[in-house]
């Protein structure tokens, strides 16, 4: 199974500085690549990262502001470029359909892939399939933003011991998870009797906006949980004016919400200290906490043995 990681592709919020592009972040997620907030730069980060544009199969917008969406129309052009063979789904906020239609067709260019718009109108699952379920909750913010949520149902892990034991092998494993139940011998074998409860992964988006009920939904028991912290909270009057987070506000939002790692990003260019940010989310949040730093990837934490359930 291919790894499950976030691949930081810029972590800057507004400008841009010397070490930090504009956002950018790509979930490998199994056969998923979902391609958050592109903003300017994007296409020539993927190429520094490695990533293939293959590799996306969505793209989420969390909203219009131009760190978060001016890589659209090179992430686009480059799939038609690339002859991408799978369809890309893009996900933004549906009030701003015209907007997205200027970022798609910014310039003229031969476009044979196919990017299918599901814009997003109202908090709730957006698609569901072996990966899971995407969802997403309107955020507190000056223009209209929503997060996006991932959930992977639970399972079942077979355990080899037992199916050696139990007499079950080769394609009748297969048949036995996909049926429940098997005959072998005259005698039924239940999946139960030889696998255990495999916990799903989760996981959060959240970017430009205040505190609210969106964020918590949101963030509720996630595995991993990437979160704007773009004011240290010294600044928190200015964070709350302009609708953002601090460090210290993401950090107990991670605690309250019972999250396993915290990836803080989209840091404000006045800032010259990342470190000051990993211990101000110290102070509340006694969890794994990331630093997001361009190029960075972060793998999702090893699954838990019951994992809340609550967004």
């Amino acid at each position: 199974m291919p790894a499950r990681e976030l691949v930081v592709l810029g972590t800057a919020s507004q400008a841009p500085t010397r070490h930090r592009n504009h956002n950018g972040y790509l979930l490998r997620w199994d056969r998923e690549g979902l391609l958050f907030d592109p903003g300017e730069g994007t296409q020539r980060q993927l190429l520094f990262a490695g990533v293939a544009s293959s590799a996306i199969t969505r793209m989420c917008l969390t909203h219009f502001h131009g760190d978060h969406c001016l890589g659209v129309p090179g992430v686009v052009q480059r799939l038609s470029l690339d002859k991408v063979a799978h369809p890309v789904v893009a996900h933004y906020p549906a009030s701003g359909a015209h907007w997205f239609e200027r970022l798609r067709h910014a310039t003229p260019f031969h476009e044979v892939a196919d990017l299918r718009e599901e814009p997003v109108s109202a908090d709730g699952p957006l698609a569901t399939g072996r990966f899971g379920t995407l969802s997403a909750r309107r955020l507190d913010h000056p223009v209209e933003s929503f997060g996006y949520r991932l959930d992977e149902p639970d399972g079942r892990s077979m355990l080899p011991e037992r199916l050696a034991a139990a007499g079950v092998t080769g394609p009748d494993v297969s048949r036995l998870a996909r049926d429940g139940a098997l005959d072998v011998g005259g005698r039924t074998v239940r999946v139960e009797d030889v696998s255990a409860p495999r916990p799903g992964q989760s996981f959060a988006f959240v970017m430009d906006t205040r505190l609210c009920e969106g964020v918590e939904a949101l963030a509720a028991g996630v595995d991993m949980l990437v979160i704007e912290s773009t004011f240290l909270h010294a600044d928190a009057d200015l964070a709350h004016r302009f609708g953002h987070l601090t460090a210290r506000e993401a950090a107990q939002v991670a605690a309250r919400a019972g999250v396993d790692t915290l990836v803080l990003t989209h840091f404000s260019q006045r800032y010259r200290d990342p470190a000051a940010f990993a211990a101000e989310a110290a102070e509340v949040f006694d969890g794994p906490t990331v630093v997001a730093a361009d190029l960075m990837r972060v793998p999702l934490p090893p699954r838990r043995v019951s994992p809340p359930r609550s967004a």
